[in-house]
């Protein structure tokens, strides 16, 4: 379950917004620029916020009035940007490895991984050998390689060809279907969400403007 609470100036945007849920996959869901990426942040720790209370399965990440900020490395948090942000220098294998030693993983995670995102054929390759949707599929697995309590995509389909986009979207499904893991998806394609979230929440200008379930969202 995640709880939040979070107020945050940027430069044309204040932020005021809290929400609570305990959906397997929640979305954020808005137009860009709506301060759904700085919200991931905040989660993430890659930000200070002016004012944040932010709880994870009953563990504080950051209380600003208490004075508790946990360092991101500390989180739990995977995080996958919308622009995959792979290490050129390192392989495919590299890239995932990086992901589980991090967190001093066993093997067994890795060889899950290559299998539920296909990457066999794809190990001994560098990230300028990959397409688009190889390279996200991998910033995927190496995000989900460190067992993560929380999985953070930013726009994962986003400047994805149809093909690529179809393909990588499926393989979030099947690893929602095995793994199990807490998600909390930005996106404003309506399709993503439909697909994907058991739960959303309409971002607006920095603030909720509605929290719905996968039904009702799609009933617009």
């Amino acid at each position: 379950m995640i709880e939040l609470t979070l107020k945050h100036a940027l430069a044309d945007l204040e932020i005021d917004i809290r929400f609570s849920s305990s959906a397997r996959c929640l979305a954020l869901f808005g137009d860009s620029g709506a301060g759904k990426t700085t919200i991931l942040n905040a989660i993430a720790g890659l930000l200070r916020p002016r004012h944040a209370r932010i709880v994870l399965d009953n563990q504080i990440l950051i209380d600003s009035a208490a004075g508790i900020d946990m360092p991101p490395a500390a989180r739990g948090v995977g995080y996958v940007f919308q622009d995959g942000r792979l290490f050129p220098h390192l392989s495919v294998r590299g890239n995932l490895l990086y992901g589980a030693q991090a967190r001093h993983r066993k093997a067994i995670q890795f060889e899950r991984l290559v299998e539920l995102l296909e990457l066999g054929p794809l190990l001994d390759r560098r990230p300028h050998n990959l397409s688009g949707g190889e390279r996200q599929r991998v910033a995927i697995g190496r995000a989900l390689a460190s067992e993560p309590r929380i999985l953070l995509l930013d726009e994962p389909l986003t400047g994805l060809h149809h093909e690529a986009r179809v393909q990588v979207l499926d393989h979030l499904r099947r690893l929602k279907q095995e793994l199990h893991v807490a998600t909390l998806l930005v996106s404003h394609q309506v399709d993503e969400v439909i697909a994907l979230a058991d739960e959303v929440i309409r971002v607006h200008a920095g603030t909720l403007s509605a929290q719905l379930d996968t039904a009702q969202f799609q009933r617009g």
